[in-house]
């Protein structure tokens, strides 16, 4: 059972759901992570060399996806667009980068840590592509859907047990995460407050809205 891990803080909660309640050691010994980032991870899993991952929304339009994913809460300081930058899009990204082309946002997209490094600091001058979907259209934008392409009972059952719980991330799991980012456990488990992750009515709706302005660009062939 191969399961693809996206390495961003934004996953911290579920990777840390997934390791504490899978108790078997039957399924422990046959879980394997592919750690990448969400484009690469998008190209794994449309050829079926994972069986589970969560899929940049733009790509999971097709797939068989639960009520799971990576949504803004409003703001999400994660997707950002520098403003004083030539227009550039993030390779790392496949959502991200048609969102900043749907809103209109000139500028360099940048997402996953490396933006919300740059948030923190304040240096730069910068867009939150998240807040301004939200402010817009009222509802909150949704980057991401856990999806599946085997072993579909097990992954809802996984997903719908996450989606109610509470997640509280251990000392040494933050102390880890803030070494290796250059964040503070605070400036972590601040960002963490503004992602969601159950997708219900607003949410579906909001993707629905996101498939449609990528309908009237022509944005994708």
């Amino acid at each position: 059972m191969i399961l693809s891990k996206i390495d961003y803080l934004n996953l911290l909660p579920f990777y840390v759901f997934v390791k504490k309640n899978i108790t078997s050691t039957q399924i422990k010994a046959i879980i394997n992570y592919k750690k990448s980032y969400p484009s690469q991870i998008n190209n794994e899993f449309r050829y079926k060399r994972t069986d589970a991952a969560f899929i940049s929304s733009i790509k999971s339009k097709n797939c068989k996806c639960t009520d799971v994913g990576i949504v803004a809460k409003d703001s999400v300081w994660s997707v950002l667009v520098l403003i004083n930058e030539a227009n550039k899009n993030d390779f790392e990204s496949n959502t991200s980068n048609i969102l900043a082309n749907i809103l209109d946002i000139q500028g360099q997209v940048v997402i996953g840590d490396k933006a919300l490094k740059i948030y923190y600091k304040n240096e730069d001058e910068f867009i939150d592509l998240a807040q301004i979907w939200y402010e817009k259209y009222g509802i909150s934008f949704v980057f991401a859907r856990f999806c599946y392409n085997k072993h579909g009972n097990y992954f809802q059952k996984l997903a719908k047990n996450f989606g109610h719980s509470k997640i509280r991330i251990p000392q040494y799991i933050l102390k880890n995460e803030a070494k290796k980012t250059g964040l503070s456990q605070k400036q972590i488990l601040d960002y963490l407050q503004q992602i969601k992750y159950n997708i219900g009515i607003k949410e579906k709706k909001s993707l629905k809205l996101f498939f449609r302005k990528i309908d009237e660009k022509k944005l994708l062939k």
